[in-house]
């Protein structure tokens, strides 16, 4: 259906919005068990902390159980006052989202709009090209490096990104490290790409998976916000603190420009017991210790399996791991659906080329992981078997 049919049928929508392609999430496992009469269902496609939530965060919910007929705390006071004081901010730099999926696009709602534009790297998260569409906004996708670069393969190339901004870019949106590649950038080209982007250009730093990361010179966002005014950096309470279900992330920028963020949020845009559970969540020490710590013997569980089945990955410091197959990825993601194990194919929008024929695997337990990789092994090996025989 064309933007004037579309029209026509249900009112004059504006054509940016008809011309978008929805989002679409990952297979529940309740519909894979069922349509394909599996009854142990993995589920390795969303990113999900696989030890569950918070065990504090689970107690601040049931606390807050009593509660449901009260309107939610529309400042968000108690929890600002947390996430300032946990990262050493003040309350007033910080915006609270719906997830951080939310505040990205409270961004785009500020700063886009027709005329303009967004600079984001090629395989990057999908939603910054949703919301850029969205606000009728210009998207403008720079090259990520080659699968063949021996540093970072489909990692984002930070001085062609930077080489991209023109007098009409309005926002530059990177995430590190990156969804769906697990790819990153270092701290001294970080700095660079901040150096060399203009002061009334806002770059969105989107550390969604960052609390994974185990290595004391990674780049923290929180740490550049005195440095460089027009930076705004977002977390989500979705990942290692494991509650997805509840939808609350925020982002940290000076403080005006939270404020301009603050006109376009919706009131309410967190409810109730999300506010508590992150607020409880935030202190978790404990479960974010076991979290980081069993993914990253996760990913060394899934690089040594790709070593020795001759597999292509992608360097990771997410909470998952892109394995490129010999197929195309609907096809090997079809396969293992018929194993009982949900992955994240990247045939659709996310990628193209070598990407095309890759599968997003979260990480999880041990035993989750070995499961996946059996799996995986057979798909592939019966995929290669109905290739040569026909």
């Amino acid at each position: 259906m064309d933007s004037s049919e579309t029209a026509m049928t249900f009112g004059r929508v504006r054509d940016c919005v008809a011309a978008i392609r929805p989002y679409v999430p990952g297979k529940p496992a309740e519909e894979v068990a069922r349509e394909y009469g599996v009854a142990d269902v993995l589920k390795l496609a969303s990113n999900e902390n696989p030890l569950g939530a918070s065990p504090r965060a689970v107690e601040a919910i049931q606390a807050g159980l009593a509660d449901l007929h009260v309107y939610p705390d529309g400042s968000g006071f108690h929890l600002k006052r947390a996430i300032g004081e946990h990262f050493g901010v003040r309350s007033e730099q910080v915006t609270l989202g719906n997830g951080s999926n939310d505040v990205l696009e409270l961004v785009a709602r500020a700063y886009l709009e027709p005329g303009v534009n967004a600079v984001f790297s090629e395989h990057a998260f999908a939603v910054y090209a949703l919301a850029t569409q969205a606000a009728g906004a210009e998207a403008k996708v720079v090259p990520a490096r080659p699968a063949d670069d021996p540093d970072m393969p489909f990692g984002a190339n930070l001085e062609a990104m930077a080489a991209a901004v023109d007098e009409h870019t309005r926002v530059l949106f990177l995430a590190n490290p990156n969804n769906p590649t697990g790819t990153w950038v270092e701290a001294a080209e970080l700095r660079a790409l901040l150096d060399a982007v203009p002061s009334d250009v806002i770059v969105v730093l989107d550390e969604a998976y960052t609390e994974y990361v185990d290595d004391p010179g990674f780049p923290d966002g929180m740490e550049l916000l005195a440095h460089y005014p027009n930076l705004v950096v977002t977390r989500t309470f979705s990942k290692i603190y494991g509650l997805a279900a509840l939808r609350v992330g925020f982002a940290v920028s000076d403080p005006m420009i939270a404020s301009l963020l603050d006109r376009v949020r919706h009131p309410f845009n967190v409810n109730a017991l999300a506010l508590r559970a992150a607020e409880a969540a935030l202190e978790d020490h404990a479960f974010i210790v076991e979290s980081r710590e069993v993914n990253r013997a996760g990913l060394a569980q899934w690089a040594a399996a790709a070593e020795a089945n001759g597999w292509q990955s992608v360097p990771s410091r997410a909470n998952f791991i892109t394995v490129i197959t010999p197929f195309a990825a609907g096809r090997a993601f079809e396969a293992l659906l018929r194993e009982g194990v949900i992955v994240r194919p990247l045939g659709g929008m996310e990628a193209k080329g070598r990407l095309s024929q890759a599968l997003r695997v979260t990480i999880g337990t041990a035993e989750q992981n070995r499961r996946a990789i059996e799996a995986l092994e057979r798909v592939l090996a019966r995929l290669a078997d109905e290739d040569g025989s026909a």
